[in-house]
């Protein structure tokens, strides 16, 4: 028996958040999804059990390595900001 794979029409890849790039196929127990651009692979099984808890590697939890001639940027200091939309109500000019 061959596996036929379709397509998810406006369904968006968790790792690299193209769009229509997701396909679903499935065999007696488990359902799979992959992602063409970004080879991810995914599967769950058919009856709802569930498999190992580790976190999905996406472009978001990566640490980015440090640069060594990247300027360190100073923090900012918030400061308070009175604001008055009607600066002249209640005021006479005389």
């Amino acid at each position: 028996m061959s596996i036929i794979k379709r397509f998810v029409a406006g369904a968006v890849c968790p790792r690299c958040a193209e769009m229509d790039t997701i396909r679903v196929y499935r065999n007696d127990i488990r359902e799979y999804r992959e992602c063409i651009r970004c080879d991810y692979k995914d599967g769950q099984n058919l009856d709802g059990s569930p498999d190992s808890a580790e976190e999905l590697q996406t472009r978001v939890n990566q640490v980015a390595p440090a640069k060594a001639n990247q300027p360190k940027v100073a923090p900012v200091t918030a400061q308070a900001i009175k604001f008055d939309p009607f600066p002249s109500k209640g005021k006479s000019n005389d």
